[in-house]
């Protein structure tokens, strides 16, 4: 058995880590894409925010998978999550999460055209209003999908 109690135990555990390390990374590139967006990047600036938004990226993608993993597979079984209605408010914060990400994503990749040219993208003052606003929207519904994952592990919504 060893120190996990068995491989199904292992398993379990790792899937639940990646899904939580996933989720930590969101939350923290989505902070500091907040934090560092602003009028007037430096060419650094600008290639920070794209790498962050690249891990922010592959971070829900990883989340999205684990959760899929635990759903089926690794949790307290798919009939525990898809009867509880706040499974559901958890996938649709995560969803609209998602889709509120495109704009910002679809704007950071514009910058590379400028940034290969060794010019520096024109951010606007309108544009880091905007970019905020959705990235603050994100951020509260990032730090939601725990207080419905807590609320469920406890029964609530059965």
């Amino acid at each position: 058995m060893g120190i996990f109690h068995g491989p199904e135990i292992a398993s379990n555990a790792v899937i639940a880590y990646l899904h939580y390390l996933s989720f930590m990374l969101c939350f923290g590139a989505l902070a500091l894409e907040r934090k560092v967006l602003k009028t007037d990047l430096s060419r650094e600036e600008a290639i920070t925010m794209l790498a962050l938004d690249v891990i922010y990226g592959l971070a829900g993608l990883t989340l999205l998978i684990s959760g899929i993993l635990r759903v089926l597979y690794f949790g307290q079984g798919s009939d525990f999550y898809v009867h509880n209605p706040l499974f559901w408010v958890k996938v649709a914060l995560f969803l609209f999460v998602g889709a509120l990400s495109l704009y910002p994503t679809f704007t950071y990749l514009l910058w590379i055209i400028p940034l290969r040219k060794g010019e520096l993208p024109e951010v606007k003052s309108n544009l880091v209003a905007r970019l905020r606003l959705i990235l603050n929207i994100e951020l509260v519904g990032f730090a939601l999908i725990p207080l419905a994952a807590t609320l469920m592990a406890r029964g609530v919504g059965l």
